[in-house]
């Protein structure tokens, strides 16, 4: 019987990061960093086992926001995370 190994570590290379465009309205920025944030929480969430919407209240995205070193996020990012992981299927 053969023995799936599970591993914590990160299977690719975080991608470089590039700097946002110059010149774009302050609300742009905004908007962009938030989508990012809730993309990256979704992920986390998924990653544990939280497939439905239902599932992720807002203290539990806040304490894997935690866990990630993330800064807690607001009220509007935790509804996105919700509605990335009910559409993003």
């Amino acid at each position: 019987m053969a023995v799936a190994t599970v591993t914590t570590e990160s299977l690719h290379k975080p991608l470089r990061k590039k700097p946002l465009p110059a010149g774009r309205p302050r609300e742009w920025y905004v908007s962009h960093n938030r989508r990012l944030k809730a993309m990256r929480l979704a992920i986390a969430l998924l990653d544990t086992g939280v497939y439905h919407p239902s599932s992720a209240d807002n203290d539990r995205i806040r304490a894997t926001a935690e866990r990630l070193a993330i800064h807690p996020p607001s009220d509007t990012t935790c509804r996105m995370v919700r509605a990335l992981i009910r559409y993003g299927r």
